[in-house]
């Protein structure tokens, strides 16, 4: 398994939140159907408010389609709302509801983030997100991603996630010194 990650951040491809330029720079990768990642989308949240302009987050795709029926769905019609500059509310709407998605959720939660109906439906078929989708899921893999969430600070994975506590500790302390290695 692999302690770092293969595919370095992005501008022009990653979907991210925060300081371009942050001293910590912490990738997830997720699947919006995934409990767990749904339990640590508080935590993130919190760890962003608390480190604010310190952290640049990074969220990729890793949908596990045999386990979440509409993980693949959630993936392209988040990045369907990043054509239009909302990917993340479209993120957070989808896990603020994870337990309650179904097929039509995606449209609904377009049309309050007022999304252009037409462009987004129509952008959902385009091969393009689906490759999206399927280049950060390949990413995961090479990088050694085999479960949802996965995390890499600064390059490094992170094994360590048993809280919001645990996350903000070693994310803080690295802000602090600079440094990229832990545990």
């Amino acid at each position: 398994m692999s302690n770092m990650l293969k595919l370095p951040f992005n501008i022009n491809r990653d979907n991210f939140t925060g300081a371009l330029i942050a001293p910590l720079e912490l990738v997830q990768y997720g699947d919006f159907q995934c409990e767990f990642c749904g339990e640590v989308y508080t935590s993130i949240k919190l760890l962003q408010q608390y480190l604010g302009n310190k952290l640049k987050f990074v969220f990729r795709h890793f949908p596990l389609l045999t386990l979440h029926r509409f993980a693949l769905d959630a993936a392209v019609a988040s990045e369907a709302a990043a054509l239009q500059g909302k990917f993340w509310e479209m993120h957070d709407l989808i896990f603020e509801n994870q337990k309650y998605l179904i097929k039509s959720s995606f449209s609904r939660f377009a049309e309050r983030i007022e999304l252009d109906m037409n462009l987004f439906e129509n952008s959902r078929e385009y091969k393009k997100l689906i490759h999206k989708v399927i280049n950060d899921f390949e990413s995961g893999v090479k990088s050694g991603v085999d479960c949802t969430p996965t995390f890499f600070i600064n390059g490094h994975r992170y094994n360590g996630f048993e809280d919001f506590e645990s996350l903000y500790k070693t994310c803080n302390y690295l802000s602090n010194t600079g440094s990229a290695a832990f545990r």
